[in-house]
């Protein structure tokens, strides 16, 4: 059983990434596909939000756009391949986000999620699913930090 003072030392130590990590999004759109059933967790005001910048009625997006799992909510996905109903494809085939201007909190986080960031292999096994992770300019401690603190995954 760890004491207080063991736990004051484990929490002052600098985290294994504190050198940065590389992360540039390559659009291949895997952080909004399918083939399995996800959550995009969405904030009352990111749903005002979301709304808003397509021209909605807040409970007519509510209605066709969210779903309540347990007490909070999940933006829907497509039906048959369980994608974000926000990805779309560019006629080069590249994912973009139809409400990328107002993406959820939990997308504009990834892959600097608490989960991704637990230890190496944390962020090995989200490398393996996104070709951005490991790629691109490095992102500071900082950003990191602000980030992972804002995520609700």
């Amino acid at each position: 059983m760890y004491n207080a003072r063991v736990m004051k030392i484990l929490s002052n130590r600098e985290p294994w990434y504190a050198g940065g990590l590389a992360f540039e999004c390559v659009r291949c759109g895997r952080c909004c596909a399918g083939p399995a059933e996800g959550y995009v967790w969405v904030t009352p005001e990111e749903v005002r939000r979301i709304a808003e910048f397509l021209g909605q009625d807040v409970g007519d997006f509510r209605n066709r756009y969210c779903r309540r799992v347990g007490r909070r909510t999940s933006l829907v996905e497509d039906a048959e391949t369980k994608d974000c109903v926000f990805l779309r494809r560019d006629g080069e085939g590249l994912a973009c986000c139809a409400v990328y201007p107002v993406r959820p909190t939990q997308c504009r986080t990834w892959p600097f999620w608490p989960s991704n960031l637990l230890d190496r292999d944390a962020w090995a096994l989200a490398a393996m699913r996104c070709p951005g992770v490991n790629r691109g300019p490095l992102h500071g401690l900082d950003e990191i930090e602000r980030k992972r603190r804002r995520t609700r995954t």
